[in-house]
């Protein structure tokens, strides 16, 4: 009876801390606009960006070894397209409390270190990345100016190596996106940590 009370708490545990978040977005569909604060202490809303010609929404995180290896391609990715009219927004989408390296405070000590020119947004009681759908860091999400959804998943096909990258995904989504054109792929898998949540 011992081991079969033991059984069904251990199972109980795995269940509980595998439920995934709602489905989310899936492209085509608009998302929903949101108003976080970043670690520069403002708040920032899509809405904010009247001039855009798209959006680059990275869900990412301060501990994840997958984030990290993408935090220099992020940061590239952000100053080649600003000036083009793409607006790169990243979010923690983790719970501090389960993942306390991924406090705001530390989010802070995060973006100095890392030189970061992109809003690094905090979703506090964790609101946006259900809507979106995110369920890995980094998770990245593509939207034309209208915040309708183009792209999902990964930036590139190899997280190890930058130079080895062979297919930018995210890149190509964009260019795409500029002509007019549907991103093919619309949708690839995104490799990284998964989402830290109660």
């Amino acid at each position: 009876m011992k081991i079969l009370c033991s059984l069904f708490f251990f199972v109980s545990a795995f269940v509980t801390s595998t439920v995934s978040p709602p489905a989310g977005y899936k492209p085509g569909d608009k998302a929903t606009d949101f108003k976080l604060k970043s670690v520069d202490g403002k708040m920032y809303s899509l809405v904010d960006y009247k001039e855009a010609k798209g959006f680059i929404i990275v869900f990412t995180c301060n501990h994840c070894p997958f984030a990290k290896k993408y935090e220099d391609r992020i940061n590239e990715l952000a100053k080649k397209y600003k000036p083009k009219g793409y607006i790169l927004l990243a979010i923690n989408p983790n719970d501090p409390e389960v993942q306390p390296d991924d406090s705001f405070e530390l989010m802070k000590v995060r973006a100095k270190e890392k030189g970061f020119v992109f809003p690094y947004l905090f979703d506090e009681g964790q609101k946006i990345f259900p809507q979106y759908g995110a369920t890995k860091t980094p998770h990245v999400f593509l939207l034309d100016k209208n915040r309708i959804v183009k792209y999902i998943g990964a930036i590139d096909d190899n997280v190890d190596d930058a130079n080895e990258v062979k297919v930018k995904y995210l890149e190509n989504a964009i260019a795409a996106l500029k002509s007019g054109k549907t991103p093919s792929p619309e949708i690839t898998k995104a490799i990284g940590c998964s989402i830290k949540f109660k």
